[in-house]
């Protein structure tokens, strides 16, 4: 048999020999990796279990409500709190940070209300008013502790115990807490049309100190607005949200199956336009050149070490130096893209056929491109239980109260203490103003001490199950092309329902390989996660070489991630050829790809260019067609368009759904191309085109083999 590969067989092993009963995808074969797919099945059934001791144990209602300094939630149906759904602090001023406010760190006490105050008012005067009119306590009484009802009691013991603030200011709720009600007029921060108000303590202070108390509040009130604009946006403009994803999902459809007939002249027409485009740039780079050089008493002759580094990149374009390097660089590009497209014409004619065909394949089995929702919902459910489970992971645990002071100095700041006896010890007196609050959720059990193992435990099979996920997809798909390309008469042999059969088989027979693959995968991920976290904690530290270390790490893991992503995707489609297990497979697919390592870089590069170039007009024709719609450019529908407050929010929608469902549709195509690409280079090793041995690819694929045969011959004569 004539040798169709351009390395030596013995660098990567044998072409495989001639079978007569091969024909396409193995049905008769049997389970591979078994004990890749018994830990499999346990580690699953150890994932459920640790979703029920986390959901026995965690209460999501810790992270929905907010909690009072009693441990107790704001709003909770059955409790005395039912009613009270807000979160109100006693002195806002102690606050200094809003991230301290919404941790429930703030060294104040913290009570459940029904309604945030609305106007200013003291406990003193409270007091002078309530000789007067009775409906003054009623009023301040509400956010005082429960079941404290002596309006009499002097100031300083009130204080003292924490039974009332000492002032109240009016508030709204933002996040189910009380926050000052905050409004500009005329550039001067008021609260209530007042720019200072009382404390309570006998000092007068400025609407600028509860700023900033509450920094950044205001902010968030301003986004909370923003919020309810843009969701008000999308409730108006859904329908035509929905009909632009439409017209993306048939665009894409088209496209894919348009490309059997334009892939070859739209990828020359791509190529011709990128030399004819570094053509210009050498051009007008000549051009500014020459016209420098020309100038008397120019800066042409001026060096670009004369000058230096300049943060003003335009200075380098006074010099004729810079467009000197320039031209010569885009020469070298020009040179070199023309160089490869001689000596690789034929690998890129190659190429285009295998596009051909795959727009080709997908046409005569449409059902794969309906995959990805498989895909999607499988993924969908992966994330919620993850989330889930982290949710319950986080909420575990007894309420733990700690002591909050305001004194820097305080040697017991940060302890853990009992709100029950916290008043009958020495705490107050040592720290004046220290308070008992609640901190966190947490607990002394064996339970309790690895929540953090078991949350890293829980992000561990969460990227296993989504590789796993991912590479069904991947193998389902494989077995469906490889049964197109190794049907001998297309489409007369084709199987019936091959997507269906491909699935059955990877699932039934593959589920451990698949597992095993995927588990390598994830270990590379988990590993590039635990990198950026210590790359993220060793930010600010002066330890260069620490850094330098684990920037080093970082960009290995990213290659080798890439590589095995590479390596699996490959070893998937031989697995769903050949029925074999993923080391075999995963071997025997990096054998075949250095055998033909030319061909595989040609058409690696081609495919992602050209589905990229795909994307890109796909989602960009269809923002172009949103943007004209949305800001009322159409003359003829101009009365349909709903009236928006950011018309932006629809376009950028459905721009970004426009680009993930073309991503979907071209995944498939890709894999597509991937399995016939594999298939053609088998094809080449087992047969010789002969009656006994006839290929099984395209006509045109012959066509271009038998040319490049050709070509090989006369050489060598």
């Amino acid at each position: 048999m004539a040798r169709k590969t351009d390395i030596p067989p013995s660098y990567y092993g044998e072409p495989r020999n001639f079978d007569p009963s091969f024909r396409g995808p193995i049905h008769n074969r049997a389970c591979t990796d078994v004990l890749c797919c018994v830990i499999f099945v346990i580690v699953i059934l150890g994932y459920i279990a640790l979703g029920t001791v986390a959901w026995i144990h965690g209460d999501p209602r810790k992270v929905v409500y907010p909690t009072d300094s009693h441990g107790q939630f704001c709003g909770q149906q059955g409790t005395p709190n039912a009613n009270k759904a807000i979160l109100f602090y006693f002195n806002i001023l102690q606050c200094a940070n809003p991230a301290v406010l919404i941790n429930l760190q703030c060294p104040t006490t913290q009570l459940c209300v029904s309604k945030c105050p609305d106007r200013f008012s003291t406990y003193l005067d409270m007091q002078y008013n309530y000789r007067y009119n009775k409906s003054y306590w009623e009023y301040y009484r509400q956010f005082c502790k429960p079941g404290f009802d002596n309006p009499r009691k002097s100031v300083a013991h009130v204080l003292r115990d924490e039974d009332c603030p000492s002032m109240i200011v009016p508030s709204r709720p933002f996040l189910q807490r009380c926050f000052p009600d905050f409004i500009t007029r005329n550039g001067t921060l008021t609260v209530a049309n007042k720019t200072d108000f009382k404390d309570g303590l006998g000092k007068t202070r400025s609407v600028i100190d509860l700023r900033d108390a509450a920094n950044g509040i205001t902010s968030l009130l301003d986004a909370k607005e923003v919020g309810m604009k843009i969701f008000e946006d999308y409730a108006s403009s859904w329908y035509w949200i929905l009909i632009g994803l439409v017209i993306t999902m048939v665009v894409s459809l088209a496209f894919i199956l348009l490309l059997r007939f334009t892939a070859g002249v739209l990828l020359w027409l791509i190529i011709f336009g990128v030399i004819a485009v570094v053509g210009y740039g050498i051009w007008h780079c000549y051009w500014e050149f020459s016209t420098l050089r020309g100038k008397p008493h120019s800066d042409g002759d001026v060096t670009i070490s004369d000058i230096g580094f300049q943060m003003d990149f335009r200075v380098y374009l006074q010099l004729s130096q810079t467009w000197l390097i320039l031209m010569i660089s885009l020469s070298v590009i020009e040179a070199t893209i023309i160089v490869i497209l001689i000596f690789l014409r034929r690998r890129v004619r190659i190429a285009i056929a295998l596009l051909e065909e795959g727009s080709r394949a997908i046409g005569y089995i449409m059902s794969t491109l309906f995959y990805p929702i498989i895909t999607f919902v499988l993924l969908a459910i992966c994330i919620a239980y993850w989330a889930v489970i982290a949710v319950f992971l986080v909420s575990s645990g007894d309420a733990v109260y700690k002591v909050m002071s305001t004194q820097d100095k305080c040697m017991y700041a940060n302890l853990t203490c009992d709100p029950e006896t916290f008043s009958q010890t020495n705490v107050t007196t040592v720290c004046p103003g220290s308070q008992c609050t609640f901190a966190f959720y947490g607990g002394e059990s064996l339970y309790h001490h690895y929540i953090f193992v078991l949350q890293l435990c829980n992000l561990l099979v969460f990227l296993w199950l989504v590789n796993f996920t991912i590479a069904l997809g991947q193998c389902t798909l494989a077995g469906a092309f490889a049964s197109y390309y190794w049907a001998l008469k297309k489409p007369q042999d084709i199987p019936s329902c091959p997507l269906f059969s491909s699935f059955s088989r990877a699932v039934r027979y593959h589920t451990g390989s698949l597992a095993f693959g995927s588990l390598i995968l994830a270990l590379v991920q988990m590993f590039r996660i635990v990198l950026e976290y210590l790359d993220h904690k060793l930010k600010g530290a002066h330890n260069a070489f620490a850094r330098f270390l684990i920037c080093c790490l970082k960009c290995c893991f990213w290659c080798l991630e890439h590589f095995i992503k590479f390596m699996n995707r490959n070893a998937y489609i031989m697995m769903a050829i050949y029925g074999k297990s993923f080391c075999t497979s995963a071997k025997d697919a990096f054998f075949l790809l250095m055998r033909n390592v030319v061909r595989v870089a040609v058409l690696d590069k081609v495919t992602d260019f050209l589905l990229f170039l795909g994307k890109v007009l796909i989602s960009g024709s269809v923002g172009v067609l949103a943007f004209f719609f949305f800001t009322r450019k159409i003359p003829v529908i101009q009365e349909e368009v709903p009236s928006l407050n950011y018309y932006w929010v629809p376009l950028l929608t459905v721009i970004f759904g426009s680009y993930l469902i073309a991503h979907g549709f071209f995944n498939v195509y890709a894999m597509c191309v991937d399995t016939l690409f594999l298939c053609f280079c088998e094809d080449l090793e087992r047969n010789d085109g002969s009656p006994l041995k006839p290929f099984y690819m395209s006509p045109q694929l012959h066509r271009i083999l038998r040319r490049e045969q050709g070509s090989k011959l006369y050489a060598a004569s």
